[in-house]
């Protein structure tokens, strides 16, 4: 990992921070109340993290070496430095804002503004880092240049930027995370992987279902369905309400009876396989409408997903949930059954991934959830699949599903009546009018 990609990956944590508070200023100008110590929490990581150490390391490694070799910079970086200096000052003026708005000496509307304010000037620069600065250094530097800046940046014992610094600015986010008023998990962007995963072959398939039926009653729900999915294909299964999906999902995992068809899973035959059986050889389900046990605690529910597991490699698998989802971490021991829905379907998908699945389904992770928390999920399916991961992502969300997606199947009563990679079916006119509302 270079100096650019760290530079790049907190650009993208502030703005997802941004984000948040944006969202949170909309809430509070509906009404909502002003929570002091959550905005604490994002003005000491922005004052701890980005005024101290990030602003400071690109001003004396990245933003020298670049006037150095490219005059034409001069101009940007002028106005970026002038922000860094201006940064603390802007940020104690904020601060005092929020304590006048939480002891009613500012209207939460007037709040709103100020915040919306401080967010825009903060993607703006951010926007002009990620579009001028960053692409023209890739241009100008020289072999050397980049050998010093990428050894201030990867300097793990430098005070600021080091592990312990690191360690610390996590904890800061980890306390953003636990006191925003809805949770946008803002984490996953470093989960690891939860065991070594193969390199990709699109030659071996993994999973082959050919004329599966399924049937409540007399109603026959699944009429034929054949389909497969590849060793590292995330695969996407959309349609409208009605039309199959869940029932495909459980009869696939052995939930639901199969009246006709047969399933393959990694060339075996488990048509006739019992559910738990099917979770033993790593088809591991997050089900729809999150189904966590409430009573129980967020970590006793990460233990019941990797029941099959050896005792030895749990823990460890579940501090890198606890990576993936900081919020989880956070309340691990209070009952699920106080999380919001968002965090719900973290520790849903978190339970799934105790398994340690070699095909991982995913049904209807977003649904019930706001937008920006609908983001954060599928950043976190987008990082799953970077890893290697093989999914079956079943997604009502058509646009979000098909985009990520490597192929896609529609489903439409029961029926699999269309076919093709995920741009393939975003571009078809067919799918545009039934699904994505184009």
């Amino acid at each position: 990992m270079d100096a650019l990609t760290l530079i790049s990956q907190d650009h993208s944590n502030l703005w997802r921070l941004a984000a948040t508070v944006d969202q949170v200023a909309g809430e509070i100008e509906a009404g909502a109340p002003v929570e002091q110590p959550f905005f604490n929490a994002v003005f000491d990581y922005i004052e701890q993290f980005v005024d101290r150490s990030h602003h400071p390391k690109e001003d004396d490694f990245l933003f020298r070496l670049l006037r150095l070799r490219s005059l034409e910079a001069n101009a940007v970086l002028d106005s970026l430095q002038i922000e860094h200096r201006d940064g603390p000052a802007k940020l104690t003026t904020l601060r005092n804002k929020v304590t006048q708005a939480s002891t009613g000496q500012l209207s939460g509307g007037q709040l709103a503004t100020e915040l919306r304010n401080y967010t825009a000037g903060l993607k703006s620069h951010i926007r002009t880092e990620e579009k001028d600065i960053l692409p023209l250094a890739r241009t100008v530097l020289l072999e050397a240049d980049w050998a010093e800046i990428n050894r201030a940046f990867l300097d793990n014992a430098d005070p600021l930027f080091g592990d312990k610094a690191k360690e610390e600015f996590r904890q800061l986010f980890h306390r953003i995370v636990s006191l925003a008023p809805e949770s946008v998990g803002l984490g996953g962007s470093s989960a690891g992987t939860l065991q070594p995963l193969p390199e990709r072959s699109k030659a071996e398939v993994q999973l082959r279902v050919e004329g599966m039926e399924s049937c409540y009653g007399r109603i026959k729900a699944l009429k034929g369905i054949s389909l497969e999915v590849r060793r590292g294909e995330t695969v996407a299964l959309v349609g409208a309400n009605g039309a199959g999906k869940t029932t495909f999902l459980r009869t696939l995992s052995g939930v639901q009876p199969m009246s006709a068809g047969s399933i393959h899973f990694k060339g075996q035959d488990i048509s006739k396989m019992r559910s738990d059986k099917r979770m033993r050889l790593g088809i591991c389900q997050s089900p729809e409408g999150r189904q966590v046990f409430g009573p129980l605690s967020i970590e006793d529910n990460l233990r019941l997903g990797a029941y099959t597991q050896p005792r030895d490699q749990v823990d460890g698998d579940m501090e890198k949930i606890f990576t993936m989802f900081p919020i989880l971490k956070e309340k691990r021991a209070l009952p699920a059954g106080t999380l919001s829905g968002g965090q719900q379907q973290m520790l849903a998908i978190g339970r799934a991934l105790m398994g340690r699945p070699t095909l991982l389904l995913l049904d209807e992770p977003s649904m019930g959830l706001a937008p920006l928390l609908v983001e954060e999920v599928f950043n976190v399916i987008r990082m799953l699949k970077s890893k290697g991961m093989t999914i079956l992502l079943v997604e009502q969300n058509a646009f979000a599903a098909l985009a990520i997606a490597d192929r896609g199947y529609v489903l439409e009563t029961g029926n699999v009546t269309i076919t093709g990679t995920g741009q393939e079916l975003i571009s078809n006119e067919q799918v545009r009018a039934a699904y994505l509302g184009m």
